[in-house]
């Protein structure tokens, strides 16, 4: 029985055999390490003096511009020609072949490239006229998890194209990918105005990416083997990474919390969105603004309605319905206003929309006129849609300084008397301020083609 199975059990492990070789072949990283090169390389590469100063320099101005005026692909240029890889893979180099006098040069090398980089962008940013932070810039601010997985394995792809005989075009795209260049302009421009949220939150980006890229070089080269030039004793190397380990978990920790924070916030937005397109789609209203927004302890959905109000019990359903879908340490907030036209509601700022909130409040305590009101105020504007499209092109001829412009019935009540009357309203957005004569006489003609006795005209 034994001798039967013999031969099965030789063919198993010839399978076995022959996937263990293939699985060598299609993995095998020592095949084709250059060692010598690459430490000569990488030597090179931590020199930081004359020409790699002055490239650095400029590539710092280069990226200060793209962040300042938004251009990714100016970014993109500055990170692939500057130099600041170098002293930081010499830096994880040093310490996989425990090459002390290296490892001193390169973090020399490292503070100086570093030092260099926040002055010229503090200076870049200070002179500049453009103060407002864009979305590039902001993206630098609040470093997450994943630029911890960004810059380990970046780091990785970088060192195993440097060890190859054959050099690779992986380093380029590691310098994009990784974005060290990026966070440090952001320093700057945090220092340069003050924003210490910016100047910390961009070098601490900068600081776990430096940190991941270099315990990636030190796994590589101990991985391939390099020759150390100095040695420990068997405690003392236990230690040492003991050490590098503990000083990761550091590092990283920080970074954890704010990816949670940042995944907790996604899960957050696109739960409030289902729910507003959900539940929020309603005949004889129209959600003109929205608000989201998160918190830790406790979340807000905003919003400011037009159109027909909600009653109390529709309000509360919703809040049951917010519930219903897990969000609960959510708050629904709901403001409600007064009827508009739809061409007008997408036109009128928030500002102008509270504004008329409060002068309608009054108004809208008593629920039974209030409904009617807005019924028939809605009938009216249907009817009157296709005149104030006419009437605008007019305007835009007449008057060509006028940029935007809305048309309302504003209820407006007289509190003494408890009397409300409807005053048609015109919205008038111009390019730049008219003179008083010409706003008289954009409100005579109005009355005139409207054939009204009283019209209100706002500026907004």
């Amino acid at each position: 029985m034994e001798n039967s199975s013999l031969p099965e059990k030789e063919q198993n492990g010839g399978v076995v055999a022959s996937i263990n070789a293939f699985l060598h072949r299609l993995l095998n990283l020592e095949e084709g390490t250059d060692e010598k090169g690459t430490i000569e390389g990488i030597r090179r590469d931590v020199e930081f003096k004359g020409v790699n100063v002055w490239i650095l320099v400029a590539s710092i101005f280069i990226a200060s511009i793209g962040l300042n005026t938004n251009s990714a692909a100016v970014i993109i240029g500055a990170m692939l020609i500057s130099p600041l890889m170098g002293p930081i893979i010499g830096t994880g180099l040093a310490v996989g072949i425990m090459d002390f006098a290296f490892l001193k040069k390169s973090l020399k090398n490292f503070s100086i490239a570093v030092g260099i980089s926040i002055i010229t962008s503090t200076l870049y940013f200070a002179l500049s006229p453009l103060s407002e932070a864009q979305s590039e810039l902001l993206a630098r601010t609040t470093p997450t998890i994943y630029d911890v997985g960004i810059a380990l394995f970046g780091g990785l792809a970088g060192i195993i194209a440097g060890s190859r005989r054959e050099k690779t075009n992986v380093v380029p795209g590691v310098a994009i990918a990784t974005a060290l260049m990026p966070p440090l302009c952001t320093a700057g421009y945090g220092l340069a105005n003050g924003n210490w949220s910016f100047f910390f939150g961009a070098l601490y980006l900068f600081f776990i990416n430096s940190v991941f890229i270099c315990f990636a070089t030190i796994l590589m080269v101990r991985y391939l083997k390099f020759e150390r030039v100095g040695f420990m004793n068997a405690r003392t190397e236990k230690r040492a990474k003991a050490g590098i380990y503990l000083f990761l978990i550091i590092a990283i920790t920080p970074s954890i919390f704010i990816g949670y924070k940042v995944v907790q916030e996604s899960l957050f937005r696109n739960k409030a969105l289902r729910f507003v397109n959900d539940y929020l789609e309603f005949p004889h209203r129209q959600v003109i603004q929205s608000e989201l927004k998160y918190g830790i302890d406790s979340s807000f959905i905003e919003l400011s309605l037009l159109g027909k109000p909600l009653a109390a019990d529709e309000i509360a359903g919703l809040n049951r319905k917010l519930h219903e879908r897990g969000m609960l340490s959510t708050r629904l907030i709901i403001h409600q206003a007064g009827a508009f036209s739809s061409d007008m509601a997408s036109e009128v700022k928030s500002g102008i929309i509270e504004e008329l909130y409060r002068r309608n409040e009054q108004v809208l305590e008593d629920k039974d006129a209030r409904i009617q009101l807005l019924e028939s105020e809605l009938q009216r504007y249907r009817l009157g849609n296709a005149d104030y499209t006419q009437i605008a092109r007019e305007i835009s001829v007449q008057y060509p300084r006028i940029e935007r412009i809305g048309f309302s019935r504003l209820a407006e009540t007289r509190v003494d008397r408890m009397q409300t009357d409807t005053i048609p309203t015109i919205l008038v957005h111009w390019k730049e301020n008219p003179g008083k004569a010409q706003e008289q006489q954009l409100a005579k003609w109005l009355k005139l083609r409207l054939q009204l006795d009283t019209l209100q005209v706002v500026n907004y």
